[in-house]
């Protein structure tokens, strides 16, 4: 073979290489499409912010250590944020009209830890991290700090500029409700029933006050107790209207969700459902299907298994409707849209 067919060989050689290689790329971002700026991944701020979560998690832990309610506030917030406009920080917005001053969201807590994390962030990455992000950074580190799970979450997405209180009630969940309607909500937002069971353990943290939950009983004028809900237990009534009596019109009374463990993050919730002592007539309505007590059942028994389910239910929550591109912005204050 002369000097010259032979680099016209070599050169034939390499091109069959270089299109194999072109081969096995298209085959591959076929079947595991490379992540973009238009979907969620665990390095989003990997280039520009790469303290991002360390800022966040730094933030929410002074919080808790100088209000233990906080992982509370934080983990409810991201509920109502998530399945109103999706997760997409729509409910850290004020105003007139906003889902912030729905009746519903009035009692909502834990903003001026995310603003917190926020003004952070802002210093030392400036128009990088969105709200939307901090906020579910923050209720995953919440559940964290307070005694549950370690897990890692996605980030990327974008804050909304659609916030409507009249968007709220029909999205939210109502501590009233029957099973069948809290797996209608659910199931609209991409849940399972099995969602339903583990995301129903946040309330092993956090608060109530009393208009959430007194019209399962009632007083008379008498003192004598009528429990209007049968699958409430008697004499945790007695003990719910002591600390809610019926004089207490305000919102300044709160009742701990779990009496047991309060401000810890564990199985607890689903061990006082099987003493029928679950706060909310939702709550109670979790016992009313066989696969959902079973459910509630195994996770009374198994901490490590509720944690290892709440694990994958979070992820998927931290998932329902996220924006991103140009579905959303970075806002500079979670309260307030950018200027247009």
């Amino acid at each position: 073979m002369g000097k010259r067919e032979f680099c016209a060989y070599k050169a034939f050689s390499h091109h069959k290489v270089l299109m194999l290689l072109l081969f096995v790329i298209l085959c591959l971002s076929f079947f595991f499409p490379l992540a973009s700026s238009s979907s969620l991944s665990f390095d989003f701020y990997a280039g520009s912010c790469p303290a991002a979560e360390m800022m966040v998690k730094d933030t929410v832990r002074s919080a808790s250590d100088l209000d233990p309610t906080v992982p509370g506030k934080l983990l409810r917030l991201l509920f109502h944020d998530c399945f109103v406009e999706g997760c997409d920080a729509s409910v850290l917005l004020q105003g007139n009209g906003t889902e912030r001053s729905d009746p519903a969201n009035r009692s909502l807590g834990g903003f001026s830890v995310i603003d917190a994390a926020k003004r952070v962030l802002e210093i030392f990455c400036p128009d990088t991290v969105s709200c939307a992000d901090i906020l579910a950074l923050a209720a995953r580190d919440a559940v964290e700090f307070a005694g549950g799970p370690s897990i890692q979450i996605p980030t990327g997405r974008r804050d909304g500029r659609i916030s409507l209180a009249a968007n709220v009630r029909p999205n939210i969940i109502d501590t009233s409700f029957t099973l069948d309607e809290m797996a209608k909500v659910f199931s609209a937002k991409g849940l399972s029933m099995d969602d339903l069971v583990t995301l129903s353990g946040a309330h092993t943290i956090g608060t109530a006050h009393c208009s959430s939950f007194n019209d399962r009983f009632k007083l008379d004028s008498n003192g004598s107790l009528t429990v209007i809900d049968p699958s409430l237990d008697r004499q945790y009534a007695a003990q719910l209207t002591k600390m809610c009596p019926s004089a207490a019109t305000d919102d300044s009374v709160t009742v701990s969700n779990d009496p047991g463990t309060p401000l810890l993050f564990d199985n607890q919730y689903y061990r006082i459902l099987l003493e029928h002592k679950g706060l909310f007539q939702s709550d109670s309505a979790l016992l009313d299907d066989e696969k959902t007590r079973n459910r509630v059942l195994e996770f009374a028994n198994n901490q490590d298994s509720f944690f290892e389910r709440w694990a994958v239910s979070f992820l998927k929550l931290t998932g329902i409707g996220v924006k991103t591109d140009d579905d959303g912005e970075i806002r500079q204050s979670c309260s307030l849209p950018n200027n247009r």
